[in-house]
């Protein structure tokens, strides 16, 4: 038996220099929707970044998608003063995005699996951070206190999104051809 440095395994890189610039440009996109319409609410904000993480889960590679809504989501916390939430958002987004993802990403997706898709998604993410806020600040009252303002922004995001999803998917028969 010899053992060569040479493999015959082609190494592909997890993200070629096409998608990283894709997930680069995403992630700004979902940061900017993030950061600058901040609405106050008790323990945070509400903004509009998770009407783009939903568009780019159904419409952008899973890689990309899942890596933008992390990162630009955390990257809003950071540079917002909420540091203490970039943790827990990386786990939310995700998980977020991979609900979009798995129930809503196909081509043959309907008008219903994709509303259920945003709104299981909003649930979770109002669940979440609900469970997060009451662990951070050791009070159940706290993390409940979040909770009607996080479901009102995740209607507002699915109601967002599903009005913008029909450009979008124009957008990337284009950019795909």
């Amino acid at each position: 038996m010899s053992f060569s440095s040479h493999s015959t395994v082609s190494h592909r890189p997890w993200l070629t220099p096409r998608e990283l610039c894709v997930a680069a440009v995403m992630t700004a996109l979902v940061f900017v929707a993030t950061f600058v319409p901040r609405i106050p609410i008790p323990l945070g904000y509400a903004h509009l970044g998770d009407a783009v993480i939903f568009l780019l889960a159904i419409s952008m590679e899973r890689r990309e998608a899942f890596l933008a809504a992390c990162l630009g989501s955390a990257l809003s916390d950071i540079l917002g003063g909420f540091l203490i939430w970039a943790g827990p958002t990386l786990v939310i987004k995700l998980v977020m995005a991979y609900i979009v993802w798995h129930l809503a990403a196909r081509e043959d997706a309907g008008r219903l699996r994709t509303l259920m898709a945003f709104i299981l998604s909003s649930l979770w993410m109002a669940f979440a951070y609900t469970v997060f806020g009451a662990l951070l600040y050791d009070s159940l009252a706290a993390g409940l206190a979040s909770a009607p303002g996080l479901l009102m922004e995740g209607a507002v995001n699915t109601l967002a999104a599903l009005a913008l999803l029909p450009a979008v998917r124009r957008i990337m028969r284009e950019y795909n051809r």
